[in-house]
């Protein structure tokens, strides 16, 4: 889902930063993910961003209880997951003008641009204006890209404080207080806020715990008692608390202490599941450990496709068992389509744009401010090289 900080392609990266080069101009073939990076995270990414068009696929499906159930459960966790790991793999971001320059292209421009494809489709399938054309306020899925942004840009802040997870937890409940509307998904922002600050406070000494057997044994009891809760969960509580979107105050609840409770157990529950995700996925490569390296090509893509397909009759044919396994399978294949390498062309002028014209004309990565020199890489250099897996989280 979106970026991240790494270390070059040229040095010898922390696990879990991962490296990829960028391509030195827009002509330059796609260069393939680096053998350097982590591949438990990558096979993670790549396990999470399919449990996303997932949950979107079957979403319209939800009255029928196992998909309710289903929903609910890859909603525990999966955006906490996905936070968690771009929080890791943010640690070098330092609010440099290069990597902030590189932040606008990676995220801002690519949500502008997937802003007025999806209010695009919205004109059609309404035949009318929306009720609003701020550009403040994200569409759909496009959150997430505004959230990194913003917690990126604080990355420097969190590196400063002494208890820096205690104080998102207590910002995240606190926020939770208030209505912040939905403008630039502040209610989402400030929620899913401690899962990236406890990322950012990871080290890769932490990933090695995960590999002991009474930990992945556990991790198996974890996902399979989540699951059968799940069930009863999916039947008695609203969807808000799976959007960390709104304010506790509007909650059936009342008075707020057990809201605030609910808010801390669904904490819980988001992390013991991101732990148990992390200790079961392999961390040898697999056959689909490179596609980790696209996972915004597939978020930014799969919105589109399903916003298309909910307009579309599927969803009138689609019941029961046999339309949930349909509509799992058609996500799943969705998916791997995104990520093959023609799709990624096609949509690279999008999800990787190159509009170093949007940046001021002394931005040293502008193809005119940069130095002809072939040997070793300066800093304005490396820093165009850098942090392609923050484009891929």
């Amino acid at each position: 889902m979106a970026s991240s900080a790494i270390s070059p392609a040229s040095q010898s990266p922390e696990p879990g930063q991962g490296a990829t080069t960028l391509a030195k101009d827009t002509t330059s073939a796609e260069s393939a993910p680096s053998p350097n990076r982590d591949a438990r995270l990558d096979n993670a990414k790549f396990i999470l961003i399919a449990l996303v068009v997932v949950g979107h696929a079957i979403e319209p499906l939800r009255d029928y209880g196992p998909t309710s159930a289903l929903y609910y459960w890859i909603y525990f966790f999966h955006m906490p997951a996905f936070i968690l790991i771009s929080g890791y793999l943010s640690r070098s971001f330092d609010a440099s003008s290069n990597r902030v320059e590189k932040l606008v292209l990676s995220l801002a421009v690519p949500y502008l641009l997937f802003w007025t494809v999806h209010q695009s489709i919205y004109f059609v399938e309404r035949g009318g204006m929306p009720d609003s054309l701020s550009v403040l306020k994200p569409t759909w899925t496009l959150w997430f890209l505004v959230a990194l942004f913003l917690w990126r840009l604080s990355v420097p802040v969190w590196k400063r404080l002494r208890w820096p997870v205690l104080i998102a937890v207590a910002v995240s409940m606190f926020a939770a207080t208030a209505d912040l509307g939905g403008t630039l998904s502040l209610g989402r922002v400030l929620s899913f806020l401690p899962f990236f600050v406890l990322g950012l406070s990871l080290r890769r000494e932490h990933f090695a715990h995960l590999d002991r057997l009474w930990v992945r044994i556990a991790s198996v009891l974890v996902l399979g008692a989540t699951a059968v809760l799940a069930v009863p969960i999916s039947d008695h509580l609203s969807r808000d608390w799976l959007f960390w979107r709104d304010s506790l105050t509007d909650r059936d609840i009342d008075p707020l202490l057990p809201s605030f409770g609910l808010r801390l157990a669904f904490m819980g529950l988001a992390l013991a599941m991101t732990i148990a995700m992390l200790a079961l996925t392999p961390r040898r490569r697999t056959w689909f450990t490179a596609l980790g390296a696209y996972t915004l090509y597939v978020y930014l893509g799969h919105s589109v496709a399903l916003l298309l397909l909910k307009a579309s009759p599927w969803y009138d044919l689609m019941s029961g068992a046999m339309g949930l396994l349909t509509t799992i399978a058609l996500a799943l294949v969705l998916t791997l389509v995104l990520c093959a390498p023609w799709v990624r062309r096609g949509m690279r002028w999008a999800v990787e744009p190159q509009l170093t014209w949007f940046l001021r004309k002394d931005s040293p990565l502008r193809p005119e401010n940069r130095s002809p020199t072939s040997g070793a890489k300066d800093d304005t250099s490396r820093a165009k090289e850098e942090d392609r897996d923050e484009a891929k989280t």
